[in-house]
């Protein structure tokens, strides 16, 4: 679960945060929008209407196969009555649904699904509404050009080792008169060599596998085989310059490719980029 990340609509702070690579926001901090001392009394009075557990209910039918249907038709049968109320840790325990979540403690309170959230706004404040979306729209701009920017800088730290690397390779491997079609053997041969270090196949074995894909391998590399990446590119130049023929050099590479890729996934410094 990653961090939680505040947006400010028309001076309410309210708690965002991404769960399995879906959003959740702060119920409890929008319903501050209409009373600022007594939220919980404003989503109560939200969830007694039946237009309100339609909505949630289908949400959960369309997200969740073991939403407890049953329970569900009971609640919803009683919306609407003056004597009914529904809090949402009732909701949550007896339909076993997941688009509002419950939490206790410093930071806790009541949390929901972006487009139960949404509706939610909606009962309180069209106008509201409109700016939380143009918020959260902002927010998730500002996380994708994030994301793209450290995307971006890990490309050109691999293509400029690349370029030490082919340096490395035309300096120790590559005669002086070779020709050019040679030369350009040699080098797709050590490119495939770090491919197989790290990925554990060949470019053209790669694209075989894959003929609907666009792009080559390295372009669906994650953040961390980029990281890895470069670093072998640096590794391998060296060992070159050191005189280490290429199959000692392959299995050199695969045993630092693994080490280093298992401290990177148990590493939480490139979650946070993410």
């Amino acid at each position: 679960m990653a961090k939680n990340k505040k947006i400010n609509v028309q001076g309410i702070d309210v708690v965002v945060y991404e769960d399995n690579k879906e959003d959740f926001m702060s119920l409890t901090d929008i319903a501050r929008h209409r009373d600022n001392e007594r939220s919980d009394y404003i989503l109560q009075n939200w969830m007694r209407n039946r237009s309100t557990i339609e909505f949630i209910g289908l949400w959960e039918k369309f997200n969740k196969p073991d939403f407890n249907s049953i329970e569900f038709d009971g609640i919803k049968n009683m919306a609407g009555a003056n004597s009914f109320s529904l809090t949402p840790k009732r909701w949550i325990e007896t339909t076993n649904a997941v688009g509002i979540v419950s939490k206790t403690g410093r930071y806790g309170g009541t949390f929901a699904h972006k487009d139960i959230a949404f509706e939610f706004a909606t009962w309180l404040s069209a106008e509201f509404k409109f700016y939380l979306i143009k918020e959260f729209q902002r927010l998730k701009e500002e996380e994708s050009n994030a994301k793209k920017l450290e995307w971006n800088l890990q490309r050109t730290i691999s293509k400029i080792n690349y370029t030490i690397h082919t340096d490395a390779i035309k300096e120790k491997l590559i005669p002086l008169s070779i020709d050019k079609n040679r030369s350009n053997f040699i080098y797709a041969d050590e490119a495939d060599l770090l491919n197989l270090a790290l990925f554990g196949k060949t470019a053209k074995e790669w694209r075989d596998e894959n003929q609907d894909e666009k792009g080559n391998i390295r372009d669906i590399a994650s953040i961390e085989q980029l990281v890895v990446l470069s670093n072998l590119e640096s590794i391998n130049a060296m060992l070159i310059q050191q005189g280490m023929i290429q199959n000692e050099r392959l299995l050199k590479l695969n045993e630092i490719a693994i080490n280093q890729m298992k401290s990177l996934i148990k590493s939480n410094v490139l979650n946070k980029l993410k």
